[in-house]
């Protein structure tokens, strides 16, 4: 997932971190307890920073894991953070536990995925809002943004499609110049190509009111106004499912100071109701 080279020097890397962090040489060297013309030397090539230094430069760039394990590569040293394969022994009760933290979520839709996006587990709630997708785009490997953005996908049934994916384009857009991945840049082409669905958006669909249902565009009592309460602190995703529209805003989690490549990696997203309605609709027809 990495474009760092093994011929390219640690320091010009380094350097390229703290200019894309916007730190200055001196400003760095005060966190990391050096001096700003010992690191100017790093970078230069004049200095080979030691293993801890890179470390502490790492940490303080706020630089990826996967990224200070190739740091310290070029640098000369060895990897610090192992890559375990979710399937291995040693990842039960990291499985385990993220499988009961989804479980306990229902009938709220949450999924974990890795670092492109790939899709390692989901709820029995976001299984009922992939309900109708093509089973071309369910086929593993399962990828959340293909499944969102794909005109056969997701999209269509997403009310507000236009603001929801500029919304997710930006975010791929920032994981992008943070983990510098080849195979999230090549996600990114791939979706943000994807042609509009026929019926993005529409005024004239309809959503289940107190009295009935009535156009999205008239709703201007009950859940309507809680979407609107909704949208004035997070975008919602409106998505249409059984004749109704419901409205969810989410979330994404990451592990505290992870150790390992894998988890590092991982994001825990979960879809929180924004009104009553859409919490009603998801008790009644998620599996308990």
């Amino acid at each position: 997932m990495t474009t760092v080279l093994p011929d390219t020097g640690v320091g010009p890397l380094l350097r390229d971190w703290r200019e894309q962090r916007r730190i200055s040489q001196l400003e760095l060297a005060l966190r990391a307890d050096s001096s700003a013309r010992h690191i100017s030397f790093i970078e230069t090539g004049r200095s080979r920073p030691s293993e801890d230094m890179v470390l502490r430069l790492a940490e303080h760039l706020d630089i990826p894991v996967r990224e200070r394990n190739a740091l310290l590569v070029i640098a000369g040293y060895a990897p610090r953070y192992p890559q375990t394969s979710l399937d291995d022994p040693a990842m039960a009760s990291l499985r385990e536990s993220l499988e009961r933290l989804l479980a306990a979520y229902e009938p709220y839709p949450a999924l974990v995925v890795d670092g492109t996006y790939g899709v390692v587990a989901a709820n029995r709630g976001v299984a009922l809002l992939l309900e109708g997708v093509p089973e071309k785009l369910l086929a593993p490997p399962l990828n959340a943004m293909r499944l969102t953005l794909h005109p056969e996908g997701l999209a269509p049934r997403i009310v507000n499609l236009p603001e929801w994916r500029a919304d997710l384009l930006a975010q791929m857009d920032r994981q992008i110049a943070l983990v510098r991945s080849p195979a999230l840049r090549e996600l990114y082409d791939e979706v943000a190509a994807y042609p509009a669905p026929a019926r993005a958006g529409g005024t004239d669909r309809t959503a289940e009111g107190t009295g009935g249902e009535v156009p999205v565009a008239d709703r201007a009592d009950g859940a309507g106004r809680e979407r609107d309460r909704a949208a004035a602190f997070a975008l919602p995703m409106l998505l249409e499912h059984g004749g109704r529209v419901l409205s969810f805003v989410s979330s994404i989690a990451t592990f505290n100071t992870p150790m390992d490549v894998t988890v590092a990696e991982l994001a825990i997203e979960t879809f929180l109701p924004a009104d009553r309605e859409t919490a009603a609709y998801l008790h009644a027809h998620v599996p308990s």
